[in-house]
């Protein structure tokens, strides 16, 4: 399970952090409340304020995923990662290397791009290009249909995937669960890591104690520097150099 706190070292501010925070952030978008800006009848109403923001977060514009990101792929490339639940819609897992196959963006993604009236498929690079170009807001090509495209990320007020829900599947064969970066305040995705079994033992990886993660005998909670314990627990696994290579793989093909 991943939250925003996986994305803060690649310089993307968290929702809830008091000073610091998105909802602490947003006074320039004139909102009537912070939430407003990821609120599906707001955005009906006033589009200008996600777009602008959209602008910023696109994935790979300004963002790029860091050692926690890989460490996922990590996983994956060793076997370990049965699946990736993220509240994040910054698109820096998928960036990372983790395949479509193991990722369950429970909050949607700016990979897929659609009507919010009649729901037809737009392209996402246009949506994307649209966007970025600020040439708001992008309307349907759909005959008739006078509705506002988005890209996919789920507002307050729509429905999470449908495939978020298979985590009721996922947990029976749960060896381990990694809690990476988040609040845990937002249900139903934070309902997660109280339905593995009690005695699947639970890592949390995080600034501080957060949900229920410390109360099973099982529970190992890894406080601090996310970055930090990212290495410390590759280290101790014996897989640094390995991460270390995947860093530089990732570096020089940015170049």
């Amino acid at each position: 399970m991943a939250g925003a706190g996986l994305s803060t070292p690649s310089g993307i501010p968290d929702f809830r952090t008091p000073g610091t925070g998105l909802y602490d952030n947003l006074q320039k978008y004139n909102l009537p409340y912070p939430e407003a800006i990821f609120d599906i009848h707001y955005f009906m109403m006033d589009a200008r304020p996600f777009f602008t923001l959209a602008q910023d977060l696109y994935p790979g514009v300004n963002y790029k995923p860091n050692v926690g990101h890989r460490f996922l792929r990590l996983l994956h490339e060793e076997k370990k990662l049965q699946m990736v639940y993220t509240q994040n819609i910054d698109g820096l897992e998928r960036l990372a290397g983790v395949p479509d196959s193991k990722l369950m963006e429970a909050h949607g993604t700016f990979a897929t791009a659609s009507c919010t009236l009649c729901g037809k498929i737009h392209n996402p690079d246009r949506v994307k290009e649209a966007i970025i170009d600020g040439d708001i807001p992008i309307m349907c090509e759909a005959a008739m249909c006078k509705g506002k495209v988005k890209p996919d990320v789920v507002f307050f007020g729509e429905n999470l995937p449908s495939s978020f829900w298979d985590y009721h599947h996922h947990v029976h064969f749960t060896d381990l669960l990694l809690v990476i970066g988040t609040s845990l305040e937002v249900y139903p995705f934070a309902g997660i890591v109280d339905t593995v079994g009690k005695t699947t033992p639970r890592v949390l990886i995080n600034l501080n104690s957060v949900g229920s993660l410390g109360s099973r005998s099982n529970d190992v909670i890894l406080a601090g520097d996310l970055k930090d314990s990212i290495w410390s627990l590759t280290k101790a696994l014996g897989w640094e150099e390995k991460l270390k290579n995947l860093e530089e793989k990732y570096d020089s093909s940015e170049e």
